[in-house]
């Protein structure tokens, strides 16, 4: 490089430092962090929760096009699940409700998730601190299996209580893996109780005389159940005839698919002949969405429609596509225990929550008065 040439760069240089604009000296460049604002803010996740509010739940954010980060579907759903995993530490134990709800999970279309609805959850809410009692009332025995509940030919079954009339207390057994939840396990002589129960008194409220004879359901004691779920077959004959004479609530698992939509008509003209005729108390309170993928078009669409047609009876929460859910029950487990931490395990324990939270004292008083009602028939 001669000299002339090193004269040139360096005037060029100079020139540039000097045209470049001053730097404020009394305002440093330094990064800048997020802080806590010091007074709740409306966000992008909705209006703040009021000071004091009770309970919060994760579903606020699952299912809103505006609620969530609107860059992708998969970030929508990263997003909701750091939501629940960030707000689990903060959750105390479940309120117990004033009596026993008894529920009746159905749905005349397979494979919407009906057995894995019921027994997660039932672990969910026997994990907040509840005692549940699920009662499978499907031939195939599913839910049983799921809660690693021996169910083998000669097994006290519902078939026994059904049928024969059995004291429902000699049938229950304890799950093994979660602490407060018992199961009446169903046995494959339960196929054959449809044909059965045809020619016998009173063949529509067999189950619900079976369940007010417990000591524990609709007792006024410590150790009464505060659940009880009823798994129905996939199919609307005597067997879920009978769950809807003896439940009080409906919980209806609706895969965000558009087929299981179509049975869903037919299942509420059910319900509403039942109310009818056999049990004037039964109500459709609870509708989960299950198999819920983020990632599709169809699926917000198909929760689009039964929110704007069931409104608040939808369940904000939402359960994923999730392997782990569907690999739990070869394990003889729910997802709650064979991995707490998976989305779908996150998922039924906020929707297990949001249910529990939702209880109000004047649906209970009315449920105690058909309660009371039903005995005295």
């Amino acid at each position: 490089m001669t000299a002339d040439t090193a004269d040139t760069e360096a005037a060029v240089s100079r020139e540039t430092i000097s045209a470049a604009p001053p730097v404020d000296q009394e305002k440093p460049v330094t990064p800048s962090l997020p802080t806590a604002p010091s007074s709740p803010e409306p966000s992008r996740f909705g209006p703040a929760p009021a000071p004091g509010a009770a309970y919060r739940t994760a579903g606020d954010y699952a299912l809103g096009a505006s609620a969530l980060d609107d860059s992708t579907p998969l970030a929508r759903t990263v997003e909701q699940e750091l939501m629940v995993r960030a707000g689990l530490h903060l959750r105390g134990p479940l309120p117990r409700p004033p009596q026993t709800r008894v529920m009746v999970v159905a749905n005349q279309k397979g494979g919407v998730g009906k057995t894995t609805t019921t027994v997660n959850m039932a672990a969910a809410l026997a994990q907040g601190g509840l005692r549940v009692l699920v009662v499978d009332l499907d031939p195939q025995g599913n839910a049983s299996t799921a809660l690693s509940i021996d169910h083998h030919r000669g097994t006290l079954s519902t078939y026994d209580a059904i049928v024969d009339g059995t004291d429902l207390a000699e049938i229950v057994q304890p799950s093994p893996e979660i602490e407060h939840l018992f199961v009446v396990p169903a046995t494959i002589d339960l196929a054959g109780a449809e044909i059965e129960l045809v020619s016998m008194v009173a063949r529509e409220s067999r189950l619900r005389k079976a369940l007010h004879a417990h000591p524990q359901i609709l007792a006024d004691t410590e150790d009464r159940f505060d659940y009880v779920l009823i798994d129905c077959p996939p199919s609307l004959g005597l067997l879920t005839l009978n769950a809807l004479v003896a439940g009080d609530e409906m919980l209806i698992p609706i895969q965000a698919e558009y087929y299981a939509l179509e049975g869903l008509g037919q299942l509420l003209e059910t319900v509403e002949m039942v109310k009818a005729h056999l049990n004037p108390g039964l109500d459709v309170s609870t509708i989960v969405l299950t198999m819920y993928d983020a990632r599709t078009r169809l699926s917000a669409g198909v929760a689009e429609e039964v929110r704007g047609h069931f409104g608040d009876q939808v369940l904000r929460t939402a359960i994923p596509r999730s392997v782990r859910i569907s690999e739990a029950p070869s394990y003889g487990q729910t997802v709650m225990t064979y991995d707490p931490s998976s989305p779908g395990a996150l998922s039924y324990l906020e929707a297990a929550r949001e249910m529990a939270f939702r209880v109000e004292p004047e649906a209970a008083a009315a449920a105690s008065t058909i309660a009371n009602q039903g005995e005295a028939r």
